[in-house]
Order: structure tokens, then C-alpha cells, then sequence
């Protein structure tokens, strides 16, 4: 028997030590329907924007990301994009796909791709996120 979204938010939070309120759990109930990363935009239309304000959801986003519930997937025109972090390692994130004719992204999750290694001195990398783009199957 599956877990409800509420049920599974709470746990989230829990784990995470974090405190399970009526917000953090929309928030994250949202996140956990998504199929792709949101932008803050996103996630406070999907909550209902009369419920949220900016400042609340930021405020929410920045406690999930600091306990790793949630990450940064990537930056499209200036918004960040979250997702939640399960299906990403720490040192590397699931690769993104976004449609250069409708805009839309889509995690590939199925798809591994190798750590880089850098050749140039001085230059450590701690963290790997790729953005391929091209054309969905909607758009080719």
C-alpha cells in the first residue's frame, strides 16, 4: 500500500527534523506530483497564490534546500528550477532536457552520464548538473 502525498511529505519532514506545517507539506506535495523542476512561479500557482506569498515560499524553499529535501536542478531567465533531491547523488544531478521549441523540461533520469574531470589546473569540481537541450518527441 502506497503512502499518501501528506503521509510522505510528513516523513520527509520529519527525517529531515523539520517542523510539519500546513505550508511545508503543500510545498512539498507539489514537488512530489511534479514530474519536472518548478521555479517558485510554478510551485505558488500550483498551491494556490491566494494561500502563499513569495516571501513564504522562498522562505520554505530555502529551509528545504538547506536540509537537502529539495536542490536547485537549474537557473532558466534568471528563476531557479527545484525538484526534490532523491534522485540525485551528492556530487551529481540527474540530467535535464529542456525543448528549445516549447520550453518545456524533462528529467532523465534514466540517463547516466560520467563525472568530468577537469584538465585545467586549480579547478575542482565538487558538483555536475547538465542541461541538454534539443527537441522533445511532442516537438521533433
Amino acid at each position: 500500500m502506497k503512502a499518501n502525498p501528506d503521509e510522505k511529505a510528513r516523513k520527509m519532514l520529519k527525517a529531515a527534523k523539520l517542523y510539519c506545517t500546513k505550508h511545508r507539506i503543500t510545498i512539498l506535495k507539489v514537488l512530489l506530483k511534479a514530474r519536472r523542476p518548478l521555479s517558485q512561479d510554478q510551485i505558488a500557482r500550483c498551491c494556490g497564490k491566494k494561500h502563499f506569498d513569495k516571501v513564504t515560499i522562498y522562505r520554505i524553499l530555502e529551509s528545504l534546500l538547506q536540509v537537502g529535501l529539495i536542490h536547485k536542478a537549474f537557473i532558466d531567465k534568471r528563476a531557479s528550477h527545484f525538484e526534490l533531491a532523491h534522485n540525485c547523488t551528492e556530487k551529481q544531478c540527474h540530467p535535464h532536457f529542456t525543448c528549445t521549441n516549447c520550453g518545456r523540461t524533462h528529467c532523465l533520469m534514466d540517463m547516466t552520464l560520467p563525472m568530468a574531470a577537469s584538465k585545467h589546473k586549480g579547478f575542482l569540481i565538487r558538483h555536475q548538473k547538465v542541461l541538454l537541450e534539443g527537441l522533445c518527441p511532442e516537438c521533433a
